[in-house]
């Protein structure tokens, strides 16, 4: 038996290098940074700095920073630093400089993301709005001709269907944010029929209902979908679907964490793909950037919050 022909490989990086592009049209935006001591985090602040994206505001131990900054050799000097003892008093801090208008932007320093996540969300100091917070990546995948947004990986490890509604309105609005005025939105699962046996199936079917009721705006949305039926026409055909979504979608939505972080590393890690990452549904926009993250990565997630804040 003859195997597939391999898919078509687009232009990379292209759709980093257009979101950069309009990112930098405007003035860059303040950006509340908080616990940037180790120097690889630091290091990613001076390179969105100096991208002309953000201009940072430096919240955490002074002498830790300071060392940091050393070590990455870079220099802080025409940023400003505002000192807290400890991780988490530097995130109570970076959330108090966004309520309070100072910044526009929340970004994580070297502090886990449920620390930084824990102040978000803290009842009357937070940045809490009616929006469940979800987390969207952004994956240049070489074999895929447009932006793929995966969501949610990282954020909501189980969500009911409400929050399901918030995550997939969250990303049409970060969809919107990056030019499209329509996304194509995939509810996944591992069938593409309704099941009880599979609830995520049952979901599914509700939130495009949801949709079709004006619970959800701003987007095409079909499922249940396999993942294949999803982003290959093909497949979609040999299975008979017919739909505005099956092949070409721009969203899959994940019926829980686990799926949703497997799939975005699968994709990373055997398909060679670029991603980019934001937390979405609060005040501002939050960057979450990793050591891992190469440096376009990092770029790119501070070029979609910053479009996303603009509005």
């Amino acid at each position: 038996m003859n195997a597939d022909p391999a898919p078509p490989q687009h232009e990379r990086h292209a759709w980093s290098a257009a979101l950069l592009a309009r990112a930098t049209e405007g003035p860059p935006l303040p950006t509340a940074v908080a616990h940037p001591c180790e120097a690889h985090a630091l290091a990613a602040v001076v390179e969105a700095a100096e991208a002309g994206l953000i201009v940072p505001i430096l919240v955490g131990p002074e002498t830790r920073i300071l060392r940091a900054a050393a070590e990455a050799g870079v220099d802080i000097s025409p940023y400003r630093l505002v000192p807290a003892p400890h991780s988490h008093a530097a995130a109570a801090a970076a959330v108090a400089l966004v309520r309070a208008a100072e910044a526009r932007l929340l970004m994580k320093g070297s502090l886990h993301t449920d620390e930084l996540l824990h102040e978000v969300l803290a009842a009357g100091t937070g940045l809490r709005t009616e929006r469940q917070i979800s987390h969207v990546y952004l994956m240049d995948v070489p074999s895929y001709p447009r932006p793929l947004l995966i969501t949610d990986a990282a954020v909501n490890i189980a969500p009911d269907l409400m929050t399901k509604r918030d995550i997939v309105q969250n990303a049409i609005d970060l969809a919107h944010a990056m030019g499209n005025p329509a996304p194509r939105v995939a509810i996944l699962s591992a069938v593409e029929t309704v099941t009880p046996r599979i609830p995520s199936t049952i979901e599914a079917a509700a939130l495009c209902k949801m949709a079709d009721r004006g619970q959800i705006t701003g987007g095409v949305l079909d499922g249940p979908l396999a993942f294949d039926n999803a982003i290959s026409e093909a497949a979609a055909a040999e299975k008979g679907i017919v739909s505005a979504v099956a092949g070409k979608a721009d969203i899959l939505v994940v019926p829980d964490l686990e799926a949703g972080n497997m799939l975005a590393k699968q994709l990373t890690f055997l398909a060679g793909a670029d991603a980019a990452g934001v937390v979405v549904g609060a005040r501002v926009p939050i960057i979450l950037t990793s050591r891992a993250d190469s440096e376009r990565t990092r770029i790119a997630s501070c070029a979609v919050a910053v479009l996303l804040a603009r509005g």
